[in-house]
């Protein structure tokens, strides 16, 4: 059988080298995007060759990125995950809100986290039609509600990134392509925010989320087992929503 392939972006760390090891494990090829180079001391996955150093800030650099990835597959992409994503923060670690972020923070942001998951869809989409593939889209809880993590910037472009996975949905679902989000809440990961453990006291299961259960819940969407699953917004939090 041919082996299947998964395009990710933000792999290095957290919920992105989860979901590398749980694709790998399951016998996927797994391509990696980032702005730096392959880690040589990454155990598993195709090295090099199947890692893709761009900028998904830089709009210009994303598109001449999709050649390059074109190039690297045989005509037929399986998943797309968009899960890289930015959230400045202001000099003193805190929040940066819709008084004081940057204009230059906002058009980085709403680059990273929403133009380049359109970018790469669009630019893929012949690819991805032909091995009627899926792609997840990360978003957040920080989307539907405000956080006190979270910047505005982040935010806002995970609302806007929700409603792209319905428009998408919308769209690529004439070409046997499904289109799916998931939107974690707090995950345990390198880097925490002073003050998590506040917020998971007051979760209903009373825990953090493990990058493992993100990485479950993105390669179930991506499996037939979701078949018939498009255009929604998963919660992964441990209620934290309700």
């Amino acid at each position: 059988m041919r082996q299947k392939t998964l395009l990710l972006t933000g792999a290095s760390r957290g919920i992105g080298h989860a979901t590398v090891l749980r694709f790998h494990n399951e016998g996927w090829r797994v391509i990696t995007c980032s702005r730096q180079p392959h880690p040589a001391e990454c155990p598993w996955g195709g090295g090099a060759e199947d890692h893709v150093q761009l900028d998904l800030g830089d709009p210009a650099d994303t598109i001449n990125a999709v050649g390059l990835i074109q190039e690297r597959i045989d005509g037929k992409l399986d998943a797309l995950v968009n899960n890289a994503g930015i959230s400045p923060k202001a000099e003193d670690g805190g929040r940066l809100n819709t008084l004081n972020t940057d204009l230059a923070d906002w058009g980085r942001v709403f680059h990273v986290n929403f133009f380049a998951p359109v970018v790469l869809a669009r630019g893929l989409k012949d690819e991805l039609a032909a091995a009627k593939g899926s792609v997840v889209n990360v978003t957040s809880i920080a989307g539907s509600r405000v956080h006190p993590f979270a910047g505005a910037a982040y935010a806002t472009s995970k609302a806007a990134l929700a409603a792209l996975t319905r428009e998408m949905a919308h769209d690529f679902g004439p070409l046997g392509v499904r289109v799916n989000a998931i939107a974690p809440g707090e995950v345990e990961t390198a880097i925490l925010s002073p003050g998590t453990d506040k917020i998971v006291e007051k979760l209903p299961m009373q825990r953090l989320g493990q990058p493992s259960e993100v990485a479950d819940a993105i390669y179930y969407l991506c499996s037939d087992q979701s078949s018939y699953i498009s255009g929604a917004e998963i919660e992964v939090n441990g209620a934290q929503h309700v």
